[in-house]
């Protein structure tokens, strides 16, 4: 009987899954839009690159499995954080990671990029 409970609490642990970043709460309708360079019709200085990376280890049950709306307000957070008064050239990426352990696990690393940008005065 003990070998049945150790066996359900490793198969419980192994379906939950874990991730590295949390994602941002809210609405988000005061942070920095996401722009394209088309939308932009003012002069604008850049702040600085965003990069934002998180694992996911199994499966993420925590966050929204939308990866576009996850680098989305996580790019828009960041760039509130900066001040901006937006962010461009988003990109978004991901790729399969080997946990080298034992046992072996699979996990996915998914990055978020962008630049913030002020608009000039």
């Amino acid at each position: 009987m003990k070998i049945k409970g150790a066996l359900l609490a490793l198969l419980m642990l192994v379906m939950t899954g874990c991730a590295a970043i949390p994602t941002p709460g809210g609405t988000g309708s005061d942070l920095p839009p996401v722009l394209s360079l088309d939308a932009i019709t003012q002069s604008y200085s850049k702040i600085g690159r965003i990069l934002v990376t998180r694992k996911v280890y199994f499966t993420d049950y925590a966050v929204s499995p939308n990866l576009h709306e996850w680098a989305t307000q996580t790019l828009r957070a960041e760039a509130g954080k900066l001040n901006a008064d937006a962010v461009i050239l988003p990109e978004i990426t991901s790729r399969q990671l080997d946990i080298v352990s034992f046992p072996a696990f699979p996990a996915t690393e998914y990055r978020a990029a962008g630049v913030a940008i002020k608009f000039s005065r």
